[in-house]
């Protein structure tokens, strides 16, 4: 009995709500504490004063609130927002959100113009406003994080001409390639993952505000003008659409969890690499761990955990397809979830991209133990392939001649640059001395001449492009 009462005692001392002229008891603790969300919301609070200012603009402009109401609007917004810079705002859990928080505020600032602000406006559409101008700035960001890796990988390429490495299909040794061809390839991956975000921020880019509720306003507003200030393409043509969508956030998650899962791959190969199996990479000390019992190790930890955390951005995907897959239209109190896994995910997707940047520039190849690894596999057999081809023989005649080739060399424990010429003929009389310019890693890399391939003159031109593109000469 006692602490319901005081319970409800707590409720009614509680401020009266802007939304409240219909009811005729407070809202419970309980549900107040479970429904807020300025906890995380606040965070929109740049998007949610802007959006007020260019709102306050446009009323006065159609005649909607006076020019003086205007000007004390801007100045108190200001005044707000330098509260909230300056760490002297107080966030209040009673006022729910982000946008009831600011215009309590305004309102004891400023008195009765402040009750004009929300004049043609909802929560509906103010924050599904704030949020596609978050997502905005947060794309720039993020496209900018992207570009910063691409240049540390880049240049990890320019650091390591002519080194040749194990090309691997189902992790099996396949055909040698350079290394500046497999950074580039992650390169290429990063373009797309940019490529996808800036198309996202095109279909963001339109203003949900003025749409209200979901039916829009009888009044004389101007969302065009709006959407002007804000820097949006056009408003939104639909006002319950507006309101409802969040196609925009799912394609955000989606493209974020995509660079989630490039990110986990590269991890994936170089934890593997810096592996003693493989030992070709070896991260500095300022970008590994030890373990707290085994004094010897020294683990790749970053990349382990950029592989661990992309499960974690897919999860606010998931999070987010969910949520959104059972409403009906037009606006629904569910939509308060979306805002915690596009915050988290973005938040994420930023410090693996930074991290993977850091790695990129703290990490040397073992040459030796690389060259050392050269000779295992038979990564010329392609090339001999081609060497029968070249001699008119067809691909796949020349695949089981290769074959029988592999299966010698096996036989004798030996590469098949080292099988004699009379070994060859053995298996097929068109082998010739001229074969021997095929065989070796060496060799092979240098025979790739089609567009886009491995060999030395075509990664030169993809160095060239990425150089060019990205500014570093």
């Amino acid at each position: 009995m006692g602490s319901a009462s005081s319970s409800s005692a707590a409720a009614a001392a509680a401020e009266v709500k802007l939304w409240g002229g219909r009811f005729q008891q407070r809202t419970t603790n309980a549900v107040e504490s479970f429904s807020e969300s300025v906890s995380y919301d606040k965070k929109l609070y740049k998007e949610d004063l802007a959006g007020s200012c260019a709102h306050a603009v446009m009323l006065a402009k159609q005649g909607l609130m006076s020019e003086e109401d205007r000007d004390a609007i801007l100045k108190g917004i200001a005044e707000i927002e330098a509260r909230i810079e300056s760490g002297n705002f107080t966030w209040r859990s009673d006022r729910e959100d982000v946008h009831m928080n600011v215009e309590a505020a305004l309102t004891d600032l400023i008195g009765e113009p402040a009750k004009k602000l929300h004049t043609a406006r909802s929560r509906n559409d103010q924050v599904a406003t704030d949020v596609r101008l978050w997502c905005r700035n947060a794309i720039d960001n993020l496209v900018k994080k992207i570009i910063a890796l691409q240049i540390a990988l880049v240049q990890l390429a320019l650091d390591n001409e002519g080194l040749v490495v194990p090309g691997y299909t189902h992790l099996q040794r396949a055909q040698p390639i350079l290394l500046q061809h497999l950074l580039l390839a992650y390169v290429e991956q990063l373009e797309r993952d940019a490529g996808r975000l800036k198309d996202c921020r095109c279909r963001i880019n339109f203003s949900p505000l003025g749409s209200c509720a979901l039916a829009g306003t009888g009044l004389p507003i101007d969302r065009f003008m709006t959407a002007e200030a804000l820097g949006f393409t056009a408003p939104l043509r639909n006002s319950v659409d507006a309101v409802s969508d969040r196609d925009f956030l799912i394609e955000f998650l989606a493209a974020n969890s995509i660079i989630a899962v490039h990110l986990s791959r590269i991890g994936e190969e170089w934890v593997l690499w810096a592996s003693e199996e493989f030992g070709f990479l070896i991260p500095s000390d300022a970008v590994s761990t030890g373990s707290s019992i085994m004094p010897q190790k020294k683990n790749p930890d970053p990349m382990e955990l950029v592989r661990g955390k992309s499960a974690r951005v897919i999860g606010d995907l998931m999070t987010v397809l969910v949520l959104c897959k059972g409403l009906p239209q037009a606006y629904n109190r569910d939509l308060q979830e979306d805002k915690e896994p596009l915050f988290d995910s973005v938040e994420t997707i930023g410090t693996v991209l930074e991290v993977t940047t850091e790695f990129s520039q703290n990490v040397t190849f073992n040459r030796k133990r690389i060259s050392a690894s050269l000779s295992a596999g038979h990564l010329d057999a392609t090339t001999m392939a081609d060497y029968l081809v070249n001699k008119g023989i067809p691909f796949r005649t020349s695949h089981d001649i290769v074959g029988k080739a592999v299966a010698l060399a096996i036989s004798k424990d030996v590469e098949l640059s080292k099988l004699t010429l009379e070994e060859l003929r053995s298996i097929n009389p068109v082998f010739e001395d001229d074969v021997y310019e095929y065989l070796g890693v060496e060799n092979a890399v240098k025979r790739f001449q089609s567009y886009g391939s491995t060999g030395a003159s075509c990664v030169k031109e993809q160095l060239q492009y990425w150089c060019e593109k990205l500014k570093l000469v």
